[in-house]
């Protein structure tokens, strides 16, 4: 019990992070079932245009 009560704040922290992540990652997911992908539909910077990418030809 010592060391429970002596990583406490280590353990929030890491809780805390892993939810940020797992945050981020289901809403790159959303993101990519809607058909968004990588990019937000605007090709000029886009990295991921001309690969087949669902914003190829939406200039």
């Amino acid at each position: 019990m010592d060391w429970l009560s002596d990583n406490i704040s280590t353990i929030i922290i890491a809780l805390v992070l892993a939810a940020v992540v797992a945050g981020v990652i289901a809403f790159m997911a959303v993101r990519r079932k809607k058909g968004r992908g990588c990019c937000s539909g605007s090709c000029g910077g886009c990295s991921c245009c001309g690969t087949g990418h669902s914003c190829a030809g939406k200039k």
